[in-house]
This record gives structure tokens, C-alpha cells and sequence, in this order.
């Protein structure tokens, strides 16, 4: 696997990449916001790693440019404390965030539990619901037969939820499953993805419904009803 580590703090960047050598990985680095741009859209990375504060290009302009272009797992640090810097990375496509000051083990476990994801994520037949397809095996997700572009996160949570359609899928479930970690009340990088499923999916019905205090539906049919459901 190989990672792209963009920080323009050169110790860091040299001790991460020690690290995660030793783990196994391929590791490059940038510290330079426009070199780390143009090395995450050419380099044919499996994951990079982002850092918020860059010289050249701040490493929120990095994302959005790279989501245009690609499906790049992406992995926020931000400083600690500033929760602006989380949400507006969720929104604009992040895949996962950690502040800093981090232990540099938690990095490596969130980059693992990515890599698991991706490889028990085997290729399978088109799966179809409520005028919603999906192609584990090329990750198209259509509307109606209109292509819609989905990040790697939304394209999996996504998925979990077509395949237990009907069924209410928790929190819990959905961070074991994607993130490899429990979800804590302060955590809402799910809710996130889901937001940015729902503007890219969803007409004037609710397809994907959160159910107070449990977790998300996908809806099979418009016409099916969950106790205690809202659909915002």
C-alpha cells in the first residue's frame, strides 16, 4: 500500500514515515501544498495522509481539487481543538480526521482499518434499490441511471445500507464496520458522509431515514414506515 503523508512539518513527516515503513507501507512525502497536489492526483497513492496548514496550497483546496479528480482515501489532521477544521473537511469529502497532538499507533490503526476495508470489499453484482444502483466491482453509483460521484466512505456506508435495506443500521455498526472504532457522541463524521449522500441522492423523498437515537434506514419502497423516523 502506498501512502502520501503532505504536512509541512519536516520532523513529523520524517517520524511518521519511519514509522509506517516499518509497518510495511510505501511512504512519500510533500511538504509543500501545491507539490503534495500534484503528487496526489499523479502518484497513484492508495491513501494520503492531510494536513490542514500548508504553504503553497492549505490542505482544504488540496481536498477539494483531489475530489474533483479522484476517489483518494483521505485522512485530515487537524489541530487540536479546532472543530471547524473537521466538519469543513468532512464536507468536502474527507475521508477520516485526527488531531494533533496524536499517538502515532491510532494513525496506523485508522490506516489499517482503511486497508481492511477496502480489501474485504469484494466485487460483486450490481445491487439495486428504490432507483438507487451500485457496482461494488467498478464503485459506480447510479440515480435513475445517472452516474453520481461518491466518495470512497460514502460509496461503502452506502452500500451497508442498500444491503440491509429496510433494516435500521446503528452508529456503531457503521463506525466498527467502515472506521474499525467505536462511535463516541462527539464523533460525526458518519452523519457527515450521510448529509452528502442524501444532497447527491435524494429528490423530494427521503431515501436514506435517521432513526432517533438508533441509526440510518435506506428506504426499499417510499411507502415503508419506521417509528420515530426523520428524514433531516
Amino acid at each position: 500500500m502506498r501512502i502520501l503523508i503532505v504536512d509541512d512539518d519536516e520532523e513529523l513527516s520524517s517520524l511518521l514515515t519511519e514509522l509506517l515503513i516499518r509497518e510495511g507501507f510505501r511512504v512519500d512525502t510533500q511538504n509543500d501544498g501545491r507539490r503534495g497536489l500534484a503528487a496526489a492526483l499523479n502518484g497513484g497513492y492508495d491513501l494520503m495522509v492531510l494536513d490542514v496548514m500548508l504553504p503553497g496550497l492549505d490542505g482544504f483546496e488540496i481536498l477539494r481539487r483531489v475530489r474533483r479528480e479522484a476517489k483518494l482515501p483521505i485522512l485530515m489532521l487537524t489541530a487540536r481543538g479546532e472543530d471547524e477544521d473537521k466538519i469543513v473537511g468532512l464536507e468536502l469529502g474527507a475521508d477520516d480526521y485526527l488531531q494533533k497532538p496524536f499517538n502515532t499507533r491510532e494513525l496506523v490503526a485508522r490506516i489499517r482499518a482503511i486497508m481492511r476495508r477496502l480489501e474485504q470489499r469484494q466485487p460483486g453484482g450490481v445491487l439495486e434499490v428504490n432507483g438507487i444502483s451500485i457496482d461494488p466491482g467498478t464503485r459506480d453509483v447510479r440515480r435513475n441511471g445517472e452516474h453520481v460521484e461518491a466518495t470512497t466512505f460514502e460509496f461503502d456506508i452506502l452500500e451497508t445500507l442498500m444491503r440491509s435495506a429496510g433494516r435500521v443500521v446503528s452508529r456503531d455498526e457503521l463506525m466498527e464496520e467502515l472506521y474499525g472504532r467505536k462511535a463516541t457522541p462527539f464523533d460525526r463524521s458518519v452523519d457527515m458522509h450521510i448529509s452528502h449522500l442524501r444532497k447527491k441522492l435524494e429528490g423530494d423523498k427521503p431515501l436514506i431515514k435517521t432513526v432517533r437515537g438508533v441509526g440510518y434506514q435506506f428506504v426499499r419502497s417510499f411507502e415503508d414506515k419506521t417509528p420515530d423516523e426523520v428524514s433531516a
